[in-house]
């Protein structure tokens, strides 16, 4: 088998679950309590008058 051959059934196989790890961590990261006033002042940006 090649190279090419073995990434590309490691991608294949791996690739996926890897993404779903970081759209997990994405989306607890988020959700955290700590970050709430953060998020918050950001979502309020474009309803400011400057």
């Amino acid at each position: 088998m090649s190279t090419y051959e073995v990434l590309q059934q490691f991608v294949a196989s791996w690739g996926l679950a890897y993404f779903g790890v970081i759209f997990i961590i994405a989306v607890v990261y988020a959700l955290l309590p700590s970050k709430r006033k953060t998020f918050d002042e950001a979502a309020r940006i474009p309803l400011r008058e400057d």
